[in-house]
């Protein structure tokens, strides 16, 4: 029996997820070790990660110092575009699985499609079917698919997706994304989940952290405008990956277990989409403009 208090989400293969997981998209290596420390300490049990993110090694060290059982922390990576293609997908694996220095990944995903290349893409799934058929991965799936991509995915493999991480926010909801992956069982994981992009709504520089709406929302429950967005997801049936390197805003983020918004509250956040994404198209992702090479482990 476990203590901790995050609700779980069970994927479409049974296997269980803490629903509140730990970003460290941009945190800088050194930094790592120490952030993600203080997120495991605050109580955290699901870290996410990348290998184009350049820190899984201290994702790593950070559960190793822990004193955590490896099992009780659920470790997410994703495959680079550059390492798409089947041999390649599966030499990802032991480059990612190397620096975490685990065995097994429980949720490994593709990072972006890569629509000029989705030979390649499909490729690079199929070889994260075979590392889920051998049991060095627990759950696979997708980041950033739009349903396009989705439907050409499914059309050409056996496994679905457990996962589609992609932006979303108050800011730039993604229905239709929402409603493809809950249509084929898809768990939808918000990255940038509190908006965090910076945004341009009548012209002006704006951030979803000082919406009134949000605010008034989080006043009425002495809550922060953060608490009050990831609150928003978790309802919603949504995995959340808030991203922080500050200890405070590290234990604020986890602290949305000990409130409910109502359904009126929940609409008007809904209501502030302005269709605007903050990250780059999906269909603009090429090998030429976003290839990197992933390092050996």
């Amino acid at each position: 029996m476990t203590t901790n208090p995050v609700p779980t989400l069970t994927l479409n293969n049974g296997v269980e997820m803490p629903a509140l997981g730990y970003g460290v998209f941009q945190t800088p290596p050194d930094e790592t070790v120490t952030a993600v420390e203080a997120a495991l300490s605050t109580g955290y049990r699901h870290i996410d990660t990348a290998a184009a993110y350049g820190n899984e090694a201290g994702v790593g060290e950070a559960i190793r110092r822990s004193g955590l059982d490896r099992s009780d922390v659920f470790v997410e990576s994703k495959v680079w575009i550059s390492d798409y293609g089947y041999d390649t997908t599966l030499h990802a694996f032991d480059k990612s699985a190397g620096k975490l220095g685990v065995d097994q990944i429980d949720l490994f995903i593709l990072h972006q499609a890569l629509p000029s290349r989705f030979d390649l893409t499909i490729e690079a799934y199929k070889a994260l079917e075979t590392l889920l058929a051998d049991g060095k991965v627990r759950a696979i799936g997708v980041s950033n698919f739009m349903p396009e991509h989705l439907d050409r995915l499914l059309a050409e493999t056996s496994v679905v997706p457990a996962v589609n991480q992609v932006e979303v926010h108050p800011y730039f909801r993604q229905p239709d994304v929402l409603a493809t992956d809950a249509a084929h069982g898809i768990l939808t994981q918000a990255w940038s989940p509190i908006g965090g992009i910076t945004f341009y709504r009548d012209g002006e520089h704006t951030s979803t952290l000082q919406d009134p709406t949000i605010v008034g929302i989080g006043e009425a429950h002495g809550k922060s405008p953060a608490q009050v967005m990831l609150r928003w997801h978790l309802q919603q049936g949504r995995s959340a990956i808030p991203k922080s390197v500050t200890p405070h805003r590290i234990a604020e983020n986890f602290d949305v277990l000990d409130f409910e918004l109502t359904d009126d509250e929940i609409a008007a956040v809904d209501a502030l989409d302005t269709g605007q994404r903050g990250g780059p198209e999906p269909e603009d992702i090429t090998l030429e403009a976003f290839g990197r090479e992933i390092p050996e482990a």
